[in-house]
């Protein structure tokens, strides 16, 4: 089986924070953060597939501190353990503040992504330095938590009703 070094994977992006990123905290609106990691993690888990791949979840997102305007946000992500049809992808985001060259870990998460093709064989990853060694020592019980959530949110959605609170 082909395996590729997580480096191999690496996707960066930069991003200056400007006023219209911002909330009524003065920080970045969480949820263009989290499309900040969608677009970015989605590069890192299409260099594995080399097919179209879906985003399944994004979790285990931790705010760490948040960013400002006069940050940079600059965006990492790699894969850090691949399934028979699942990927998973670990970012993390590093703020600059840019008046005095700072920097500071702002956020980490994990997505994973699936392959639409139920025919391929994904390649595996190993990892190539000590962050991604240690990243990637964890999937296994992580891919574990993930499908045992998996099964109870499957039985809660069974419980959920579909009509309109006015039918």
């Amino acid at each position: 089986m082909e395996t590729l070094k997580c480096s191999q994977t690496l996707s960066i992006s930069n991003h200056r924070v400007f006023s219209s990123d911002l909330n009524e905290h003065n920080t970045v609106f969480g949820g263009r953060t989290l499309m900040i990691i969608d677009d970015n993690s989605s590069i890192a888990a299409s260099r594995v597939a080399r097919i179209e791949t879906v985003t399944a979840s994004i979790d285990q997102v931790n705010f760490i501190l948040p960013f400002g305007l006069q940050d940079s946000m600059c965006t990492e992500s790699y894969v850090s353990g691949v399934g028979s049809r699942s990927i998973e992808v670990f970012t993390k985001i590093i703020g600059e503040h840019l008046k005095t060259g700072k920097r500071f870990l702002g956020l980490t998460c994990f997505s994973t992504f699936v392959v639409t093709d139920k025919e391929i064989v994904l390649p595996g990853v190993v990892p190539d330095n000590d962050e991604a060694e240690y990243v990637c020592s964890g999937y296994h019980k992580r891919q574990g938590e993930r499908l045992s959530k998996l099964m109870e949110q499957e039985k809660f959605n069974k419980n959920i009703s579909l009509q309109f609170p006015w039918n």
